[in-house]
């Protein structure tokens, strides 16, 4: 008899395959859910709703550090993304580079998240421009964000202002209160309220012009795609049945390959269709995205030092302190 595990995800070309039974975990049958990331975080940090969990890096990193043994990270990582190449800024707000952000009011859907952690570490380490540097707003309540379910407070020496539960990063965005945004996404949901459009909305534009160019330049310069979210089990689980760690981590990699497959696919017949280069034929065969420690090391320790660096955590995490031990050589 196969061992029933509740799982919840974002749907993403890479996870669907799990979702839509194409690819299977041996000796497991998953209840599979698809679930809005902000909501999906914090009602697992906040009630452990799921056996099995997408989860914020930078959270579940918190999370433990804070002495939270209630899951345990795997190595499988869902999406990434150079999240610093879309930060949005008004048009009439004289931001015309990323160092022109110091001293500005900059909107935040939720300070601790992984890809704020991402943005503000590109900033500090590319440009100059320290966490200490922004006045920020942050859009998510106490009552309902990640960081209310693991006691988030501002950093020392940090600005975070709470938003008014009438308001939103989006609609301060276009009354001119914000003059810049990290990571705005503009879906409401169980703990997001923004709902407006700001990247087609005519006052509004990406800080950087070529967000793929300045995708491009971070990546050769610094080695990283940016991780934002990883999966996480209960740690009773996994202690019970640590054979399901494995048998988990095979079957997101069979979905992986489903998605490349489907990926190169598409891209062949846009090349085909003369959409895309030929030199786009070699360059989208190349496997990027990886699961595993080894494979992501040096992403993951660099987030692990960002999270120190911007007093998020106390103390440098080590990889063993967040992962299963059985998946350290993976």
């Amino acid at each position: 008899m196969n061992l029933p595990l509740s799982i919840a995800f974002a749907a993403n070309p890479r996870t669907w395959p799990i979702m839509d039974g194409r690819a299977k975990a041996d000796g497991i049958d998953l209840i599979a859910n698809v679930v809005h990331p902000s909501e999906l975080f914090w009602r697992q940090l906040k009630f452990a709703d799921w056996d099995v969990a997408e989860m914020s890096f930078s959270s579940l990193m918190i999370a433990v550090e804070k002495g939270d043994n209630r899951f345990v990270g795997l190595p499988i990582f869902t999406t990434r993304r150079f999240f610093h190449a879309h930060i949005l800024v008004r048009k009439d707000s004289g931001i015309e580079t990323p160092a022109d952000l110091k001293g500005r009011r900059v909107g935040v859907t939720e300070y601790q998240q992984t890809a704020a952690l991402w943005t503000r570490g590109a900033l500090e380490h590319e440009f100059g421009v320290s966490p200490r540097d922004i006045e920020f707003f942050m859009e998510r309540t106490p009552s309902h964000s990640h960081g209310g379910a693991t006691g988030f407070k501002a950093p020392p020496g940090v600005t975070v202002n709470q938003i008014p539960v009438e308001k939103s990063v989006g609609s301060m965005m276009l009354s001119g209160e914000l003059e810049a945004a990290m990571h705005y996404r503009g879906q409401p949901t169980a703990v997001n309220r923004s709902s407006t459009d700001l990247r087609n909305h005519p006052d509004i534009r990406t800080l950087f012009p070529d967000t793929a160019a300045e995708g491009v330049r971070y990546y050769r310069k610094t080695g990283l795609y940016p991780i934002n979210h990883g999966m996480c089990i209960r740690r009773e689980i996994a202690e019970k049945n640590p054979w399901v760690i494995h048998n988990l981590m095979k079957a997101f990699e069979r979905a992986g390959a489903i998605a490349d497959t489907e990926r190169e696919a598409q891209a062949e017949a846009h090349i085909e269709a003369g959409l895309l280069p030929e030199s786009a034929r070699v360059a989208l065969r190349e496997k990027v995205i990886r699961h595993g420690i080894v494979a992501n090391r040096k992403v993951l320790e660099t987030a692990a030092q960002y999270s120190l660096e911007q007093g998020l955590t106390t103390r440098l995490m080590r990889l063993e302190d967040v992962f299963a031990a059985s998946t350290m050589g993976l």
